[in-house]
């Protein structure tokens, strides 16, 4: 199984792509896309849908593994945003047919570390011990989007709930 995670952003959307191997995650590549387009809302979702719609087509991975949305009620114009990269991510996914997973980043966290309030730097800590990684990925999308991959996999398994929790 090949699983592509993606921490959607309109100004950095993280990737990262495991293969499942004997039972195990490794790591296949990792980066961002990146909005370049500075105010242009239009412009921007229309290069994370390039971006990801070449991730996806140079990849070939299973399943898409997304960041669910999360709306902060003194922030509803960034989960307005937000919904714009998912949207597009979501048409990438669909026109290559790949069912795409929605996972809330409390979940995520809690997946990997066993607490759904981790911090972004235990995050990346977690991710880089799980996936035997010498340093911790960076940008912290980029961790987010293994963190993301990596509750799938464990979901699919059904081992959900704490590997690290102590990083």
């Amino acid at each position: 199984m090949r699983i592509l995670g993606i921490d959607p952003g309109l100004n950095t959307t993280g990737y990262g792509v495991l293969d499942i191997v004997e039972g195990r995650p490794q790591l296949v590549e990792a980066g961002i896309v990146r909005g370049k387009s500075r105010g242009s809302v239009t412009a921007r979702v229309k290069e994370i849908y390039t971006g990801v719609a070449d991730v996806i087509t140079s990849l070939n991975p299973d399943v898409l593994a997304l960041e669910k949305l999360y709306a902060h009620y003194d922030r509803p114009t960034t989960a307005i945003l937000m919904g714009h990269a998912r949207g597009v991510i979501c048409l990438a996914a669909a026109e290559a047919d790949i069912a795409v997973e929605d996972y809330a980043a409390t979940q995520v966290k809690k997946t990997l570390t066993g607490n759904g309030r981790a911090p972004k730097a235990q995050m990346q800590r977690a991710i880089q011990l799980e996936l035997g990684l010498s340093s911790a990925p960076e940008p912290a999308d980029v961790a987010d989007a293994l963190a993301i991959a990596f509750c799938h996999f464990c979901v699919a398994l059904g081992s959900a709930g704490g590997l690290l929790e102590s990083t």
